[in-house]
């Protein structure tokens, strides 16, 4: 039987396969509300038989936006729009998946076509915040460096989307601690130059996000999973500079454990530019396997996974529980139904598509 067709239960949800559509920005909302686009784009990915399917990261305050296209979920009105999406996505067989992000530092960019360039205020930006004032990089804006107000409302912040995540209907949620981000920046030194009790040591380190976690466990119920997706390395430069690193990430998913977290998807960098990241088919999946190894936790692999195959012989080998998808479910949408057929699974289309399968 096909491992990756395999069904994964956990908490209260199960999913139909093991193929989860990772979230990916579509820097198409206005004022943070989804439309039409991302109904359709959503949608289409549950109706191609995947088990899980994630909005892209969503913005728990307007502040925490990549850019000024981003989704949110930071007032009612906005989840009030992300219900039928959520509800078409169940409707498919799916789980509908949420993902919670504050971009931090990384915050008031343009768009990627148009160059993904921080905005200035005159431009529709905003000043960044994040743990220090430190700037991402020498084009990017010097951001505000969070003090203790600003803290706590990150973390009321966090805990209020994910409530309305789950009045919206979302089966499944994320917070996003990877990539360069709020949450991520608090873990890595090279973003932390901290000296209270939010920085400097790990456990100091980790302490926002651990609070993060435990404010929204307090409102996510008990009955739903919790996922949390991290770098696990910064790829720090090669002058020296010592960044977060799987050795912490593994630290860090036997903290999280305890706190209701059920599985890691594991991604890396994204926290400093002009890094040497040594890319090819599955190159984050060893990250995955040894957390999963040596924390006892369920991990995701992501990454350069675009072959049925190749998913199959991760989840075979014990390197995860289940493999996250990008790219290669922008380029196919039925991307499940396709690798069900090559691996030889059995797998239902929808009923309105049965006179071509």
């Amino acid at each position: 039987m096909s491992k990756l067709f395999e069904p994964f239960a956990q908490r209260g949800i199960t999913l139909r396969n093991r193929i989860v559509v990772s979230p990916m920005c579509q820097y198409s909302a206005t004022d943070g509300m989804p439309d039409d686009w991302h109904l359709v784009h959503l949608g289409s990915r549950a109706v191609g038989g995947a088990g899980a399917v994630f909005c892209e990261a969503t913005a728990v305050s307007a502040e925490g936006r990549i850019s000024p296209c981003d989704t949110g979920i930071w007032n009612e009105r906005q989840a009030r729009a992300w219900a039928p999406i959520a509800a078409f996505i169940a409707a498919q067989g799916a789980v509908a998946g949420m993902q919670l992000a504050h971009a931090g530092r990384k915050a008031s960019t343009d768009a990627p076509w148009r160059g993904g360039k921080a905005l200035a205020p005159s431009q529709g930006g905003w000043t960044p915040v994040a743990p220090s004032s430190r700037a991402f990089s020498a084009s990017s804006p010097q951001p505000r460096g969070l003090d203790g107000a600003g803290i706590a409302g990150v973390i009321a912040d966090f805990s209020a989307a994910a409530g309305r995540a789950r009045d919206a209907g979302f089966g499944l949620l994320e917070v996003h601690a990877a990539h360069g981000y709020l949450l991520h920046e608090f873990l890595s030194p090279l973003a932390n130059a901290r000296t209270d009790r939010y920085g400097g040591a790990f456990v100091n380190r980790i302490r926002l996000l651990c609070e993060v976690l435990g404010a929204i466990r307090n409102v996510w119920p008990e009955h739903l999973p919790l996922w949390l997706r991290i770098s696990a390395t910064d790829w720090a430069p090669a002058d020296g500079a010592h960044g977060w690193d799987i050795e912490q990430s593994i630290e860090l998913a036997r903290v999280v454990a305890g706190l209701g977290v059920d599985l890691v998807d594991v991604s890396s960098g994204g926290l400093v530019p002009d890094v040497k990241i040594p890319t090819g088919p599955g190159y984050q999946v060893p990250f995955a396997a040894r957390i999963r190894r040596e924390a006892s936790i369920a991990t995701g692999a992501v990454g350069l996974v675009t072959e049925p195959e190749q998913a199959e012989r991760i989840l075979a080998a014990g390197e995860a529980d289940v493999v996250l998808l990008a790219r290669e479910l922008l380029r196919d949408p039925y991307f499940p139904l396709h690798a069900a057929r090559r691996l030889g699974a059995s797998i239902e289309p929808p009923d309105q598509y049965r006179r071509a399968w």
